[in-house]
């Protein structure tokens, strides 16, 4: 039994469907089962910030994917404790967790730091942003408007969310990758103007882009968009690659079947 958090969300979702696909038994945490909408063997009510001991009961693997956020720091070892009993763990960080300066370092060190020292056969997932973040833009695009762009011209290695889904289901099932951490981008790195071009020429539309001032913006978001746009997420790995023996998908390839 696989035991995934977050089962409803971007990745949860996706994952709990690769692992039914390859057998495994799934028991799907969320805070509302009855609106899950997902096909699960086991479909159980849970609350992160309170950590249910029984919610580990029988279980093989621990796939941890928390909100992330300031409470993410306490919230993550919290759960790591009251699942003492599970053999492995598999947790979903965020790419830049390592550098202190980071917000993601000081919501995601923490639960890693737990992780490590808790368990024996564990994982760490650190994802880029994931291409389905453009999707919040469905609306602007559908009402003629410019894309805002708070990031200039700084380059992201943008992940899509189905390749991190992917190397979750093959940690959590196949051994030989107890102790890594992996950082799971895509296969080039891409700004938003060029991700923007790439979504009009899918739709044969012209969109445009507006440069978006991140002082106008409030803290700490404008951290992290200052960190983007000074270089520090312009970062590709073969991560992927070396997990799933496949290239990871390009920003393009997701967006011909997304949009």
């Amino acid at each position: 039994m696989i035991l995934v958090t977050g089962a409803t969300g971007t990745i949860g979702r996706r994952l709990v469907a690769e692992l039914r696909e390859r057998g495994v038994r799934v028991r799907a945490m969320t805070r509302d089962p009855a609106a899950a909408r997902i096909e699960a063997d086991e479909v159980v009510s849970g609350d992160l910030d309170r950590p249910d001991p029984a919610l580990f009961a029988g279980v093989a693997a621990l796939f941890l994917l928390s909100p992330p956020g300031p409470e993410t720091a306490a919230r993550e070892p919290a759960v790591l404790r009251a699942a003492a009993g599970v053999r492995r763990v598999v947790k979903l960080s965020a790419i830049a967790a390592d550098d202190p300066a980071t917000l993601t370092s000081a919501w995601h060190r923490p639960g890693e730091q737990a992780l490590r020292d808790g368990f024996a056969d564990w994982t760490i997932l650190r994802p880029s942003t994931f291409a389905s973040n453009t999707l919040a833009w469905a609306p602007a695009i559908r009402a003629g408007e410019a894309i805002p762009n708070p990031f200039g011209d700084g380059a992201q290695g943008v992940v899509d969310p189905a390749d991190v889904a992917e190397v979750a289901a093959v940690v959590l099932t196949e051994d030989g990758h107890a102790g890594r951490t992996y950082t799971l981008t895509g296969p080039e790195l891409i700004t938003v103007p060029s991700q923007v071009a790439v979504i009009g020429k899918v739709l044969d539309r012209a969109i445009a882009t507006v440069d978006l001032d991140p002082a106008a913006l409030p803290e700490p978001v404008a951290a992290g968009v200052r960190f983007v746009r000074d270089g520090g997420n312009a970062v590709v790995t073969d991560d992927v690659a070396a997990v799933l023996g496949r290239p990871a998908r390009s920003f393009e390839q997701w967006a011909l079947t997304a949009w």
